[in-house]
């Protein structure tokens, strides 16, 4: 069943309904973060159709491709680090103090959910806020790096053309040769990465398995702005459905997951949430 405008009202009942009875878990995507000025990769401010992200085969082969995501990065983070959460994410923090929650998932790297009130989270997808080194295994805070950055980049402070959900910018070619990059403190290699899944890695087997796990024990998978093209959402979906736990996804135009749900809601997150706290958490 979708419902969508002028149907919202109908909408919300059915979805407090279905997450009344609580253990519901939350798999978000990158539609719960538009609000807060991060654009997502597939629906109306998709970077996808106008960007193509870095790769993790690209990141660890090529030095050249390594640089480059730096020097974007490191535009792109000031943006990042600035954003604040939205409603939505705050709603979702109220659900989760309202004892609502058996868990949640989110494929956003932005950290907002945890801003927004919410506490632990799976980031299926891994922190913008983290680095780690690939040489050594390192990790380490992103705002140390970007003061060291800053440090080593007095003069390297081009605008911005668009930041993407991961992070990086879209910088004129021109100006990428005047970033300098940074070393582990570590180990001294030149192998930083955010910690965060790139496109064409794997995510982490003990991540993966504990998002099942929850999945297996919700009363309700409740998707959130996220279209579910990628099978590293898609999978939780597919699992809940086949084990009979019902399947709610509200997001702002259709999924894969369509097919799969037991509720579909077609409305603006910043609408739907904050009203459907407000019904369930007081």
């Amino acid at each position: 069943m979708t419902l969508a405008p002028p149907a919202v009202g109908a909408a919300l009942d059915a979805l407090a309904d279905l997450l009344a009875d609580g253990d519901v878990v939350v798999l978000s995507g990158a539609g719960l973060s538009t609000d807060s000025g991060i654009p997502d990769y597939r629906g109306a401010t998709g970077s996808l159709r106008r960007h193509t992200p870095m790769t993790y085969q690209t990141f660890t082969r090529d030095p050249r491709g390594r640089h480059r995501y730096w020097a974007r990065s490191f535009v792109g983070w000031r943006q990042m680090r600035a954003a604040r959460p939205n409603d939505g994410h705050r709603a979702v923090g109220r659900l989760q103090a309202a004892g609502l929650l058996g868990g949640l998932i989110t494929q956003n790297v932005d950290g907002l959910h945890q801003a927004g009130g919410a506490t632990d989270v799976i980031e299926l997808h891994g922190g913008l806020d983290r680095t780690v080194c690939l040489g050594c295994g390192d990790v380490a805070g992103r705002a140390a790096l970007d003061e060291r950055l800053r440090a080593a980049n007095p003069g390297f402070g081009p605008r911005a053309e668009e930041i993407n959900p991961d992070g990086d910018a879209e910088l004129p070619d021109e100006v990428l040769d005047d970033f300098v990059m940074v070393e582990c403190l570590a180990c001294g290699a030149d192998l930083l990465k955010p910690d965060v899944v790139f496109f064409g890695e794997t995510v982490p087997r003990d991540r993966v398995d504990s998002c099942f796990s929850l999945v297996d024990g919700a009363g309700c998978l409740l998707v959130l702005g996220s279209s579910l093209t990628v099978m590293s959402g898609y999978r939780f979906v597919l699992h809940a459905a086949k084990i009979g736990v019902p399947v709610a996804i509200v997001n702002v135009g259709p999924t894969r997951g369509d097919a799969k749900a037991d509720l579909r809601v077609d409305a603006p997150l910043g609408e739907v949430l904050p009203a459907l706290a407000a019904r369930l958490a007081g």
